[in-house]
């Protein structure tokens, strides 16, 4: 497990202290703030029970206006209080909840970006961004509640008990009797709705993620005329969603009926009391009043911690089941004494690597040797492990035995970066982000001048098409790059590789999408990229293969066939039956 993993931690509240306590001075301020405000807020009745008394036993005009200004006064100056320290608290605690919000998606993202390939592999995009929002934001969601809710009625609550304990003893013992039943109700009831929200959440962030995966795709959907069927199917999960949105919502509601029926209960079982207290002449007017103001503000309590209850709820399974996804262990982890990988010469040896993934072996005892500056083709039919062979390399995923190296040094034991700096790929599904094509290009060398974007440019044939775009370099390219055509993308990445002119260079059908003019252009371009560099690139189509100075035929994970161009053509092996199989120089599968 990487270390990261156990720094943040993976349950709401432990997460919610974690991004917290990293603020501490704002977040003791905000509490103390709250603290004293809603102290000020139930002096309220205090105050006015005692205007009350005094104005009532005053003898003289005189005496009930000395009343009125000094109670009055008080009055006024505990309202103000209490309003006053509430927004200085808004002040502090957002300034505080923006801060630990902030890291919170920093730190999730950066955990995100560590796991394997695999992982990406298996789950939505946009489903995993939902997942890091919704655990953040409802983090932030639970923080607000935890002050503003909770703790302020919990402050609320020991001076209401306060107040009524000095009424008579027995209305305070009745209401704290109740409170701690109405608390032990109300948290083994969440308890009992906690998987019924975590069970909404996940079905959330599903219906989000397919509607992602539905628009990203439209272009099939429209081109195969599947958007009925598409339709069809979101509403499907939708309604999954919506059934258990009602179930968790119902849930919920019945635990705000029970605190209705709990406040109502305590209300008559009070009033009893002051019934039983005025039978014997023990309730003064003010005292009369300060019981009632407290009654509703209890029976406000009750209703507006339930309410409070039932987000807390929802929005801490939101984050339980955000985090449980996001901070699953990481599969490919670097070792702790992991190095730094200097690949001067780039040379790889493969020995003896067994591979597995799921059920299927892959490579099994597996050696290869390439020598530094060497280039290399891949061939073979679908499933070969060409694909595998390129993942491995770039250490997308662990192997079960074996060893490979560069330069000597075993990949496992470097860190993945290091690893990764050292090499340049031209994927076959170019990678282009929703920025300009100056930040795609750049994307291989970030701190990389205009000249030096402009010159790999020209060398992929690329400046051309590039200006004669209204915007230039600045042309954003959508998302995935869908401004661009296939051809026109693929040049895009192969300026890209150049400019981070790693020592190794990995092409994935590197030409595959460009026609046949381009292609004549972008092989002169990549011959200058190969120089000095060790190659290795796979290719359906052979032509491309021909200048490599060694082409190895994969089959089953297995080297099968191993020369030039020119030997494998008359070997009468598979590569010479591939190349006269092949008609306008493709791979016939």
């Amino acid at each position: 497990m990487s270390t990261q993993s156990t720094v943040i931690p993976q349950t709401p509240l432990k997460f919610l202290w974690h991004l917290g306590s990293k603020y501490k001075l704002l977040g003791a301020i905000s509490f103390t703030l709250v603290f004293f405000a809603e102290a000020f807020n139930v002096s309220i009745y205090y105050v006015s029970s005692r205007l009350v008394d005094h104005f009532t036993a005053a003898q003289s005009l005189l005496e009930q206006k000395e009343v009125l200004l000094f109670w009055g006064s008080l009055f006024v100056l505990t309202s103000a209080g209490n309003s006053f320290l509430y927004r200085l608290s808004g002040f502090t605690a957002i300034g505080w909840v923006i801060k630990f919000h902030k890291d919170g998606y920093d730190e999730l993202y950066a955990y995100l970006s560590k796991h394997s390939h695999s992982y990406f592999s298996d789950r939505f995009g946009g489903a995993l961004s939902n997942k890091i929002s919704n655990a953040v934001d409802s983090s932030a969601g639970l923080m607000f509640q935890i002050l503003w809710t909770f703790f302020s009625e919990f402050v609320g609550l020991l001076v209401t008990l306060a107040l009524f304990f000095m009424v008579d003893v027995r209305i305070g013992l009745a209401l704290l009797g109740m409170f701690l039943f109405v608390l032990v109700f109300n948290v083994l009831a969440v308890q009992k709705r906690r998987p019924l929200v975590v069970s909404y959440a996940a079905a959330s962030s599903r219906a989000r993620g397919e509607g992602v995966d539905t628009i990203t795709n439209i272009s099939a959907v429209r081109q195969f005329v599947q958007r009925d069927g598409e339709l069809s199917r979101l509403s499907d999960i939708f309604r999954d969603r919506a059934a258990k949105d009602t179930k968790q919502s119902f849930f919920g509601e019945l635990i705000m009926v029970a605190n209705s029926i709990f406040s109502i209960l305590m209300t008559s079982a009070v009033l009893l009391l002051m019934f039983a207290l005025l039978s014997r002449e023990a309730l003064t007017a003010g005292t009369f009043v300060l019981v009632l103001g407290l009654l509703g503000r209890v029976g406000y309590m009750f209703i507006t911690v339930g309410q409070a209850m039932n987000r807390f709820v929802r929005e801490y399974g939101t984050v339980e089941e955000g985090l449980t996804e996001i901070l699953q262990p990481h599969e490919i982890v670097d070792r702790p004494n992991a190095t730094q990988l200097s690949a001067n010469e780039g040379g790889i040896a493969w020995q003896h690597v067994m591979y597995r993934y799921e059920a299927n072996t892959v490579f099994d005892d597996f050696s290869l040797s390439i020598k530094p500056h060497e280039r290399v083709g891949l061939v073979g039919p679908s499933g070969a492990g060409k694909t595998t062979f390129v993942s491995l390399l770039l250490r997308q995923h662990d192997i079960e035995d074996g060893e490979i190296l560069i330069d000597g040094q075993n990949i496992a034991a470097v860190t993945q970066d290091s690893l990764r700096r050292n090499i340049a790929v031209v994927p076959q599904e170019p990678l282009l982000f929703h920025r300009s094509i100056w930040e795609n290009i750049a994307y291989g060398k970030p701190n990389a001048t205009n000249e030096e974007v402009e010159h790999v440019a020209r060398m992929a044939q690329a400046h051309d098409f590039i200006t004669a775009l209204p915007e230039g370099y600045d042309t954003l390219v959508g998302e995935r790059g869908v401004k661009l055509s296939g051809g026109q993308k693929q040049r895009v990445a192969i300026a890209r590789a150049m400019l981070k002119d790693a020592p190794i260079l990995i092409l994935d059908e590197a030409t595959s999408a460009l026609d046949s003019e381009s292609e004549v252009a972008i092989q002169k371009a990549l011959q200058e990229l190969m120089e000095g560099k060790t190659v290795i690139a796979i290719a359906h189509r052979l032509s491309t293969l021909r200048e490599m100075d060694r082409i190895l035929v994969l089959d089953s994970g297995k080297i099968v066939e191993d020369g030039t161009h020119t030997t494998l053509t008359k070997a009468g092996g598979t590569y010479q039956k591939l190349w006269e199989h092949q008609a306008g120089g493709f791979l016939s599968e």
